[in-house]
């Protein structure tokens, strides 16, 4: 799943960002308010945490015009306000969850989970198709009834295809999926994924249309 960190504070910064790919989340990092519009418009995320207290455009109205632009996202406020009224406002904002600083790593990664199972399509607890079950906030893959341990590139470009079942989805789509910002990606890496995902689930699962990508049959 890709995540975008808004968090103005260097040093909180690297610490969720590192954090964060540690837990397998492809995260891009920005530190101030203004790109985050644009940023939504061009990249598919699954979460954004945001900061309040940012630096030219404040995390309030970032999060405002977020909502008003009929943005549906999950959001997780992340800020040193943490007076019930502060609280309140971020909520009827449009915010799904607020956590105040100091906080600890753990509660983070269990906000991140609950705010993920929440009801919206894109979340659901389960993915069903072609005999394959993929659970995408819990990370587990099923395939005719017997467990699977997939690498997290492995997941998350499973995660896309299964989400798109019956449609091609392009390299560039899945490479978006498995690289942060600033990553080298390699020439043939989707293509390298791919190829494991057939030995684990039969070449038949996954078709190939040149020049197009590639699809889960339903």
């Amino acid at each position: 799943m890709r995540v975008l960190l808004v968090e103005d504070d260097i040093q909180l910064g690297q610490t969720l960002e590192t954090a964060l790919r540690l837990e397998q989340y492809a995260v891009d990092w920005l530190r101030s308010g203004e790109p985050v519009r644009a940023t939504l418009r061009a990249t598919p995320y699954d979460l954004l945490i945001l900061d309040l207290g940012l630096p030219g455009v404040p995390g309030m109205q970032v999060l405002r015009q977020l909502r008003a632009d009929k943005h549906t996202l999950p959001v997780l406020l992340l800020t040193a306000r943490n007076t019930v009224a502060d609280k309140v406002d971020g909520l009827d904002s449009g915010a799904d969850d607020y956590l105040p600083k100091p906080f600890d790593m753990d509660e983070v990664f269990a906000r991140i989970r609950s705010l993920l199972r929440r009801g919206s399509d894109r979340t659901v607890s389960r993915l069903e198709v072609a005999g394959i079950v993929l659970d995408p906030v819990e990370r587990v893959v099923e395939f005719d009834g017997a467990s699977l341990d997939l690498t997290a590139r492995e997941f998350a470009i499973l995660e896309i295809l299964v989400r798109n079942a019956g449609r091609f989805v392009s390299r560039p789509r899945l490479e978006e999926g498995i690289y942060s910002w600033g990553e080298e990606i390699g020439s043939n890496t989707v293509e390298v994924y791919i190829s494991r995902l057939r030995k684990r689930f039969g070449s038949e699962r996954i078709e190939t249309m040149r020049g197009v990508g590639y699809r889960i049959p339903t």
